[in-house]
């Protein structure tokens, strides 16, 4: 059986050697890059799996090859960086990551995240046999993993796409923050659980647009977030 490919990018050669010795034990191939031209080039040549990026890059910066990656590739990207604060996350996460974490890392928990993503990768696999999800005004293709809104395309990040439509197979399930961590994210989160309501935000920015009549997620205030197509009214 053919193991996928893991790219990590990191001009620190201890974490890329210590992230190989434990990706390999797992089985998986892992290909290293030193900077960000390198990066793109083996993102290009090598084709992984998942790909696991530093932000503060030479020749080129993470932010930079993140969003370049994005342009050639659909594979997961799993942010690194020596900063903690949620600016920074919250910007990964709108060019493209699916995930975040904070150096020093545990090699233990890099890998479990890796596991995590490649079965939700492999799940979205299997969604070519699906069909396409039809709402009033909203149409998700997803083997096409297009969303158009009153026939006019939106562009979404993989995680928002994931997470519109996690919602929309559900209509009417209120799923709390930690199910929809676990379910969309993969892997118990021990984060800020403010992730979600980030994504949750960003959708509706792009697909509940002024002067639509309707709107489509709904918060449940303590509770959650739940797929409903309902009128365009506050909510109480």
């Amino acid at each position: 059986m053919i193991k996928e490919t893991i790219l990590v990018i990191d001009d620190d050669r201890h974490v890329g050697e210590l992230a190989r010795l434990y990706l390999q034990k797992e089985g998986y191939l892992v290909a290293l890059a030193h900077d960000g031209i390198e990066g793109l080039e083996k993102a290009r040549n090598a084709r992984p799996a998942v790909i696991i990026l530093d932000i503060m890059l030479p020749k080129k910066d993470g932010w930079e090859v993140c969003r370049e990656l994005r342009t050639i590739t659909r594979a997961p990207i799993i942010m690194l960086t020596a900063k903690g604060e949620e600016a920074d996350k919250l910007y990964g996460f709108d060019l493209g990551a699916d995930d975040y974490m904070t150096k020093p890392f545990s090699p233990r928990e890099l890998v479990a995240r890796v596991r995590a993503i490649l079965r939700r990768a492999s799940s979205r696999d299997s969604e070519e046999q699906q069909g396409v999800l039809r709402f009033p005004h909203l149409v998700i293709n997803v083997p096409r993993f297009e969303v158009e809104v009153e026939g006019e395309k939106v562009a979404l990040t993989p995680k928002e796409f994931e997470l519109l439509k996690f919602l929309a197979e559900h209509p009417g399930y209120l799923f709390t923050r930690e199910q929809l961590l676990e379910r969309v994210w993969g892997y118990d989160f021990y984060g800020d659980m403010r992730t979600v309501d980030v994504h949750i935000k960003r959708v509706r920015q792009k697909i509940e647009r002024e002067g639509l009549p309707v709107r489509f997620i709904k918060t449940v205030w303590g509770a959650g977030y739940k797929f409903e197509v309902m009128p365009d009214t506050p909510e109480e």
